[in-house]
Formats: structure tokens, C-alpha cells, sequence
């Protein structure tokens, strides 16, 4: 007598009829999923055939018109993914302790740091680090969280804290946060403003979503506002700038972001608050107890070197904050 349907059980299940049956259980189509993994529609289907084989369990309903799964498949696919997974991580750490800095890094980055501290990651991965294949996602802060819990990217760029259980930051620097303002208004080319001006001014924000907006009305609180000052929004900050311009309100925008977006027009002036100046911190997050832990310290260092040349408080080696 046996149980379930171990007697069945012929040999152990091979990677690759694990990778063709979750290929077929993504895709319900085997030539989909064939050309998905590269392999050819008789191999995928004689894959998925002996895991059924090996299991002792129809994982998969064919018929003419379309590919089903059974119910035993769709618990089974859950199984498969997560064992492919794991599988992954495990190649991941093995190329990490075989050679540090090669191999793919796929980086998340917020859309309000991309385009004001790339040009200075980019050009220290090319000259310091030539074997790393630096991927780049540009993302929200939520989805890049969501990427990075899911393995879909290894490391972040982005603004702490997070308070996510799981996810180890590496602060980089912090930086102020600067009042842009129509060339006709009272604020502009002021220093030492009071952060009670913001309970007066119609400030522009992004679109929900994004970490800056809700920094800037966190700010807002600070200084006594209680309403959301929230009348016109933009999804960038290129064309909250504009907005600005156009003599629509003012907004906030942090300092590193000043000579890239001023730039855009001749109608802004810009104000800085009186000390303590409302600011952010940025930093690199990474999974507790990724495997290439080293090697994200190691860049999270040489970063902030070489960020020292812009307008911000580079910080020194913090003990991780955020890990679990």
C-alpha cells in the first residue's frame, strides 16, 4: 500500500521540465511558452509530460483548442515558481562569491533622483566597476519595493526611511529641500525663510504615488498646515517646474535637482528655509541578507565619494537601518 501517490513516482523532477511546466502555466499556450524559454514545442511538451510522469499527477488539460490547468496544476505551479526562484538565488550567490562586480545588477530607481544622481552612478560603475551589467528601472516607490521582495530587481535608490520589514537601508546623503517661485513673487531669491510661509502658499504637488509628494505635505504639517494643498498636480517634476513658471503656485523640489530643472526657464526664482532646513535622505536598499551584501556596501562607499561634489550632506558609513 502506498500514500497519495509516491508509488507512482519515477525519478526526481529535472529543471528544465520544471521551467517548461511553469512556462506552460504562465502562458496556457505551448508554442507561447516554447519560444518563451527557447526550446522547441515537442521538447517543452515531452517535458511536461515526464514531470506528469515523475509526479504521478495530470498537470495540464490539453484539448485542441486550448491548454488548461488541473487543479493539481495549479497548486503545483505556485511550488514550481518558488523552486525556480530559489534555484536562481542560489546560481545568483555562487556568481557572487565567484567574481564580485560582474554578472547583472538591476537597480531601481525613484523618477525624482533618476535624472539628478544617475550621470554620477553610471559614470562610477563604468569606471570602477567595467565587468557589471547595470540594468536601470525607473519606478515609484511602491513598485520598486514590490520588485525588489519579489527578486525582479536587486537594489534601490530611493528615499528612507522605508520601514519595511525585510529591506536593509545604506543612507548615502541627506539634502534640503529649496522654495521655487514665480519671478513676481514675495518668497523668491529669499534665504532664511520661515517653514510657516508654506500655511500660505499655493504649492503645486506630483501626482499620488510618488515619495516627494508626500514628503512635501509631511513638511506642510510641520509647519501647521492641515489642509492638502493639492489644486494642481504634475506627474514629473520637469513639469511641476513649468507650472511654477507659468505663474500657477510654487512647489519644493530638492537640491539636486535645482541645475537641471531652473534650467528649463528664465521665469523661477528659488528661496532657501532657515535652518533646520526641511530635507530628505536618500540611500541604497537592498534585501537583509542578500547575498552580494558585500558588494552593495562597497557602492553604497564608493557613492558617496564621488557624490561630494554635489549640493548635498553626504553621510558617513551609518549602521544599517531597516533590516530585520
Amino acid at each position: 500500500m502506498t500514500v497519495g501517490n509516491v508509488g507512482k513516482r519515477k525519478s526526481l523532477p529535472s529543471l528544465s521540465q520544471l521551467r517548461a511546466f511553469a512556462a506552460v502555466a504562465e502562458h496556457l499556450h505551448f508554442r507561447d511558452a516554447a519560444a518563451a524559454i527557447g526550446m522547441s514545442q515537442p521538447a517543452l511538451s515531452g517535458a511536461v509530460s515526464a514531470l506528469e510522469d515523475s509526479l504521478g499527477v495530470t498537470l495540464v488539460e490539453r484539448t485542441t483548442r486550448k491548454v488548461l490547468l488541473s487543479p493539481a496544476g495549479e497548486r503545483l505551479a505556485l511550488r514550481t515558481r518558488a523552486v525556480l526562484e530559489e534555484v536562481g538565488a542560489l546560481l545568483e550567490e555562487a556568481e557572487a562569491v565567484r567574481a564580485p562586480f560582474t554578472g547583472v545588477l538591476r537597480l531601481g530607481v525613484i523618477p525624482t533622483v533618476a535624472p539628478y544622481l544617475l550621470p554620477t552612478v553610471l559614470r562610477l560603475v563604468h569606471d570602477r566597476y567595467p565587468d557589471l551589467d547595470l540594468q536601470v528601472h525607473e519606478e515609484q516607490t511602491a513598485n520598486l519595493l514590490d520588485g525588489l521582495a519579489a527578486g525582479r530587481l536587486d537594489l534601490l535608490l530611493l528615499a528612507v526611511p522605508l520601514g519595511v520589514p525585510g529591506v536593509t537601508e545604506l543612507p548615502l546623503f541627506d539634502e534640503d529641500f529649496v522654495l521655487v517661485t514665480p519671478l513676481d513673487h514675495p518668497l523668491g531669491g529669499r534665504e532664511g525663510i520661515p517653514r510657516e510661509a508654506l500655511k500660505e502658499l499655493n504649492l503645486l504637488l506630483l501626482d499620488e504615488g510618488h515619495c516627494l509628494r508626500d514628503q512635501a505635505l509631511e513638511i506642510c504639517r510641520e509647519a501647521g498646515r492641515e489642509d492638502a494643498p493639492v489644486t494642481t498636480t504634475a506627474a514629473g517634476l520637469s513639469t511641476l517646474v513649468q507650472l511654477v513658471a507659468g505663474g500657477l503656485g510654487c512647489t519644493l523640489l530638492p537640491r539636486t535637482a535645482l541645475k537641471v530643472e531652473i534650467s528649463r526657464s528664465n521665469q523661477l526664482l528659488t528661496g532657501s528655509f532657515a535652518q533646520p532646513a526641511p530635507a530628505r535622505r536618500i540611500a541604497l536598499a537592498m534585501r537583509t541578507g542578500a547575498a552580494r551584501a558585500a558588494e552593495y556596501r562597497e557602492l553604497a562607499a564608493a557613492l558617496r565619494t564621488d557624490l561630494r561634489a554635489l549640493p548635498v550632506r553626504v553621510l558617513d558609513d551609518e549602521p544599517a537601518a531597516g533590516g530585520v
